[in-house]
């Protein structure tokens, strides 16, 4: 086989359709563009989104900029806010009794800012990489939910 001998196989290529080209290719007289109307004129086109002068949907949607709606339920904890905790075991319940993080968080994550100087259990709560050795080299560990 070589590159100058391929075709496709038979029957399963097509004849361009050539419209408007007379009565006998099927296509005919308005070349399928049906009777009168914008879509059937040269160049009737509108643009991109357009509903014939109704609203469109891109304007009557509410815009909202980049605003999370689900930062109110994310919350970061510092190394620091831990090492100020008298509790060992730290997990969300703790953390939202402790009044570290809002009730309506939903997930948290300690992340590496200040020091901690003492073993914590951390439990079912996100970490960072830098928070993740610092926590361990302290002698703490960390227990995925």
């Amino acid at each position: 086989m070589q590159l100058n001998n391929l075709k496709p196989a038979v029957g399963s290529t097509h004849a361009k359709k050539r419209v408007g080209r007379g009565i006998g290719s099927g296509l005919g007289k308005t070349a399928g563009r049906g009777h009168k109307g914008q879509k059937s004129r040269a160049g009737g086109f509108h643009k991109v989104g357009f509903e014939g002068g109704q609203m469109p949907l891109a304007r009557r949607l509410p815009k909202r900029g980049f605003i999370s709606l689900n930062r109110a339920f994310k919350a970061e904890v510092t190394l620091s806010d831990l090492n100020k905790l008298p509790i060992d075991n730290v997990d969300l319940l703790a953390l939202k009794q402790a009044g570290v993080v809002p009730q309506m968080a939903n997930t948290v994550k300690i992340i590496l800012s200040g020091k901690i100087e003492r073993a914590i259990k951390v439990v079912g709560i996100g970490v960072t990489k830098g928070a993740k050795a610092a926590i361990e080299a302290a002698g703490g560990s960390i227990v995925e939910a």
